[in-house]
């Protein structure tokens, strides 16, 4: 039955409408699930009633929770439909809820689905999540039912931990310890962790929370397995509801439920004469095990050398005499509980308000100089592991002094080119704290952009920064001599040193090469030959000039003229800062220029579109509507495809045979224009052509008409060229062609072969096509020609003017002339 339990319930998770939601959402689908109706024969009802209010207390999260973060994302993924159920006056009763895995299970999956459970299998799920965090119901003339083991858990993170607990159990056996994961896992991270982390598809440190909430829940306890060399073994974790489900009893749940004394008998994995407590009250903890503290959701595994230092009460309790077991070195100190001299006084304190005496807080706690023993390590040795394992932790906030530690983060980013680059500086990175690391990767993160832009393989950035870094240590002596961490990383290690203006140069070396920078050479030869030459001056202008004096003097001159060129740098920049403002300037006032001429044609298209129509009229039409340009281009391509039929089926230079063909060619293409028409109107919705306007009618007819004219254009086109080409003149010349092609020196040899033929008829066919189009080109112009009305030329003034002088002039010009 766990097994089939557990891979309905896998199943469902892993669904891909589930899958993605979080938390609150899977566990959701999973309580709807367990609450859904089993089928009944062939009949499938795959519905849930439930209130939102009450899928809230199974969810451990309030209403507005419900609506917000788990109906409606389930709906969007498709994972649930709901319908809200009302009465008779119309008032909410209840939502019925549809998990749409499994109504696809149960409609096309069939019984061999994994969520295809029977009723006895629905109902024994919905026992179990009942008794792990069922709310509990307290119904009339019925018996009660208790609430689960994690009802009284809700807020945040309660959802998570219902959903942990439960796939928790269904991969627990009989015995009631969880089965771990198999695989290679992290140290720091502990196979527990891990083994939570895949079922809840999470990070091991989430899992890890959960586990140490659980665990302060009463429901799981964590404990390390004794080995034969009396050191800590392997970590794992009893499920306690499903061992006392089955009546286990073992000496971990007799340390859970039996008190124990102050000092218990040494177990077998205590070391040396200090031994540890059994229970967790000898621990001074509050939790399951001893070795772990159940109740600190930031504990993590630790690795078998790592202690976990004991946790110090807030404040001074009474202190009880503890009972001496015997045997132990340092027990007769008296009733005050202290400890040797040198010990810190705050050690004294007990735990959690137990009797039981804390362990030793001491480094040197096993090797007291008392008895004349020496430490097998350094107090401060042991000081700085422990802080490494506490930084390993997850960043743990923890009193010390009555302040608050920084959050730190041990390990170096995750990201590959950074965890490359900063390896160098891993030491330093661990002394920083969390908003220092943040800008040490960001300023990483600048710098190897910069180093992409430059290098020739962008993928050597990181290897290169790190080079850099570790460069700038050996200048500095050394990790250890850094003071300021933050301020060497941000100010000295990961900043460029370029000795000349080459973007490509660091500390005089190439960064794309690693060679010796070439400009750098170019400067410094520049420098020895400004000096020579000075040196060169100042002997001409002074040959007696003592060693000291020269020196001075060539050193003056030598500043002067580094400050007659760092003037020059400093205007030649304000010089291209000019440059820069002006053609700035210029760039804003052709965009300026640009807006008035978009402003003024956006202006003359407006006018030109509130032209009306010259041929019919209409208004808004910028001088030609669509239909009267439609029937112009008709009419052009009409007599184009006249002329077309009429260069080879008639004389072009007979009018009369010309406009004879042309008009048959007319009136086909205009009894096809009106069949295309009747098809169109036989295809088109006449109620929705004339809701699309009122000119839409004639706008369909013209651009039909042009579109059919086209049609014939083009065929009589074709047609012309293949009747040109049948033409003797055309033929002609492909024969000749076909001649040149066979008398070709390379067709000499074979000239009946398949290659010489198919070359030659190639060569006749492009002869014939070319002839043709020049045939018709030349008869198109003659027939436009023709067409074309001939200008009327006033005669010469020498013709005119005898025929002027004859004319009798007006009565009035006669009076003028006397």
């Amino acid at each position: 039955m766990r097994l089939r339990l557990r891979a309905a319930v896998m199943a469902l998770l892993t669904d891909p409408s589930i899958a993605r939601l979080k938390d609150a959402p899977k566990l959701a689908a999973v309580v709807l699930y367990a609450k859904s109706r089993a089928p009944k024969g062939a009949k499938s009802d795959n519905q849930t009633s439930i209130w939102v209010a009450e899928l809230g207390r199974w969810l451990g999260v309030g209403e507005s929770t419900v609506h917000r973060n788990v109906l409606g994302p389930m709906r969007a993924t498709d994972g649930l439909h709901t319908k809200v159920v009302t009465d008779a006056q119309g008032h909410p009763t209840g939502l019925d809820c549809l998990v749409m895995p499994l109504w696809r299970a149960r409609n096309e999956g069939g019984v061999a689905h994994p969520l295809a459970l029977s009723k006895a299998e629905l109902a024994t799920l919905l026992r179990l999540i009942e008794a792990l965090f069922g709310p509990g119901w307290s119904p009339e003339g019925k018996e009660p039912t208790p609430p689960g083991l994690l009802a009284g858990r809700r807020g945040k993170g309660a959802a998570t931990d219902r959903l942990g607990l439960l796939l928790m159990v269904l991969n627990t056996r009989a015995s009631g310890w969880l089965q771990l994961c198999g695989g290679s896992v992290k140290v720091r991270e502990g196979r527990v962790a891990a083994t939570l982390a895949r079922l809840l598809g999470c990070s091991p440190a989430g899992a890890r929370k959960v586990l140490a909430r659980l665990a302060e829940a009463g429901v799981v306890a964590r404990e390390h397995r004794d080995t034969a060399t009396r050191m800590r073994g392997k970590g794992r974790v009893m499920l306690l509801p499903v061992a006392h489900a089955y009546g286990r009893r073992s000496r971990f749940l007799e340390a859970v439920q039996e008190p124990k004394p102050s000092f218990s008998v040494r177990p077998v994995s205590a070391v040396g004469d200090h031994g540890q407590a059994d229970d967790a009250a000898a621990l001074g903890t509050s939790g399951i095990g001893g070795a772990e503290g159940a109740g600190d959701a930031a504990v993590q595994e630790r690795p078998d050398s790592a202690e976990l230092h004991a946790d110090h009460a807030s404040g001074v309790t009474p202190v009880v005499p503890p009972r001496l077991s015997g045997g132990f070195s340092g027990e007769g100190r008296g009733g005050e509980g202290r400890r040797p001299e040198r010990a810190c006084a705050v050690e004294d304190q007990t735990v959690d308000g137990e009797t039981a005496m804390a362990g030793s807080g001491s480094p040197t706690a096993d090797a007291d100089p008392l008895r004349g023993e020496k430490p097998k390590k350094s107090p401060v040795d042991e000081q700085e592991q422990a802080g490494a394992v506490a930084a390993g932790a997850g960043a743990r906030l923890t009193v010390v002094g009555g302040r608050k530690t920084q959050q730190r983060r041990s390990e170096l980013p995750a990201d590959l080119d950074l965890r490359v680059a900063l390896t160098p500086v891993a030491w330093l990175w661990q002394g920083l704290n969390r908003w220092q690391q943040h800008r040490v990767v960001e300023a990483a993160k600048l710098e190897l952009a910069q180093l992409r832009n430059v290098l020739e393989w962008p993928a050597q950035a990181p290897s290169l920064l790190a080079a850099r870094l570790k460069s700038r240590l050996e200048e500095t002596g050394g990790e250890a001599l850094v003071t300021r961490a933050f301020g060497w990383i941000t100010h000295r290690g990961l900043v460029r040193r370029p000795s000349c203006s080459d973007v490509r140069c660091d500390d005089g070396a190439r960064l794309d090469t690693g060679a010796d920078c070439d400009n750098c050479a170019n400067i410094l030869h520049s420098r020895r030959a400004w000096r020579v030459r000075i040196a060169a001056e100042v002997d001409q202008e002074s040959p007696g000039l003592e060693a000291d004096a020269r020196y001075q003097e060539i050193e003056a001159r030598m500043r002067r003229h580094a400050e007659a060129e760092a003037a020059d740098f400093v205007a030649r920049q304000a010089e291209a800062r000019q440059r820069a403002e002006r053609r700035a300037a210029a760039r804003a006032e052709a965009e300026a220029q640009a807006a008035v001429e978009r402003e003024r044609a956006a202006a003359e298209a407006a006018v030109r579109q509130a032209v009306a129509c010259e041929d019919c009229g209409r208004q808004q039409s910028a001088g030609l509507c669509e239909a009267c340009d439609h029937r112009r281009k008709a009419e052009v391509l009409i007599g184009e495809a006249g002329l077309l039929a009429a260069t080879w089926s008639a004389d072009p230079s007979d009018p009369v045979a010309v406009a004879a063909v042309a008009a048959e060619v007319r009136t086909a293409i205009e009894a096809a224009i009106a069949a295309s028409w009747v098809e169109f109107q036989q295809i088109t919705d006449p109620a929705a052509l004339e809701a699309a306007g009122p000119g839409a009618v004639e706008d369909a007819a013209a651009h039909t008409a042009m579109l059919t004219a086209e049609s014939a254009a083009a065929e009589y086109r074709h047609e012309a060229l293949v009747m040109l080409g049948r033409s003797e003149d055309a033929q002609a010349e492909a024969r000749k062609a076909y001649a040149t092609e066979l008398a070709k020196p390379w067709h000499q040899a074979l000239p009946d072969s398949d290659d010489a033929l198919r070359a030659a008829t190639e060569a006749a066919a492009r002869a014939q096509t070319r002839t043709a189009e020049h045939l018709l080109a030349v008869r198109l112009e003659q027939l436009h020609t023709q067409a074309r009305p001939t200008p009327v030329r006033p005669a010469p003034w020498s013709q005119r003017l005898p025929e002027l002088a004859v004319r009798p002039l007006h009565g009035e010009a006669l009076e003028m002339i006397a």
